[in-house]
């Protein structure tokens, strides 16, 4: 058996992970409230930006806690399309429960689904990324624990989408987002260490990109678009000063009358 060290470097790419899904899971969760304000168009645009988000900060987290990932005895390479496949999956399945949310007509069943749609959407992604890893070995996973990591994923996602539904205040959504964090990292490194590789020692060289070549550069780019969409939402006005505006206005035009 090969030695897996979950962090190479240290506390650096837990504590980075997790920071990346606590600021996927504040933002997903701010546009999700802002899209049970809205209507028409406005609420399709919020859910589609909270999905996106959302995903994108647990893949983030995910593979920047890869990059302190390491089995003795090997090198290891990603598959560059699975590896992609398993960011849009997250986006998709996401979405599908952010929608089951956004557009439900009774809340229990809404939460229900949007929770278990998203929680095994962030699962699929988890085991869907580890399925991109090459390695010389084989990767062998310990069911009760894989079943463990699922769970926690259906919980994290449901307890996220009740927050989105009953709580409005900003400070209390970042309570939630940091409790989503460290949620999504807990279903992250409980599925880790139900992993176990024999090593098959080998001098052929392995398919795909490096974490570094590959990995890195890209959870950078989605990095960076989680900071930026989150300054978008942090200056974009919610709906009630919206209102608030439009109300203080009219009296002025009635004057100018």
């Amino acid at each position: 058996m090969g030695h897996l060290d979950h962090a190479t470097f240290g506390w650096l790419t837990p504590v980075l992970s997790y920071a990346m899904a606590s600021i996927g899971a504040a933002l997903g969760l701010r546009c999700t409230v802002r899209a049970l304000g809205a209507t028409g168009r406005s609420r399709r645009n919020w859910l589609l930006t909270a999905a996106s988000a959302i995903g994108t900060g647990i893949w983030t987290m995910h593979f920047v806690a890869m990059l302190g990932f390491s089995v003795s005895g090997t090198e290891m390479r990603y598959n560059v399309p699975l590896t992609i496949v398993s960011l849009l999956v997250a986006m998709v399945v996401v979405g599908a429960g952010v929608f089951a949310v956004g557009y439900g007509r009774d809340r229990g069943r809404a939460l229900a689904l949007g929770g278990l749609t998203t929680g095994l959407g962030v699962a699929s992604m988890h085991y869907l990324g580890m399925a991109a890893l090459r390695l010389h070995g084989d990767v062998h996973y310990d069911p009760a624990l894989v079943g463990l990591s699922v769970v926690i994923a259906v919980v994290a996602a449901t307890a996220a989408l009740w927050a989105a539904l009953n709580i409005q205040s900003p400070v209390a959504v970042a309570v939630a987002s940091l409790v989503m964090g460290g949620a999504v990292s807990s279903m992250h490194y409980t599925g880790m260490i139900a992993v176990s590789v024999r090593v098959s020692p080998s001098g052929e060289a392995l398919p795909g990109a490096t974490a570094m070549q590959f990995i890195f550069p890209l959870a950078v780019g989605l990095g960076s678009y989680l900071f930026l969409t989150s300054a978008f939402v942090a200056l974009s006005p919610t709906t009630g000063e919206r209102e608030a505006s439009a109300s203080a206005q009219r009296p002025v035009e009635s004057i100018a009358r």
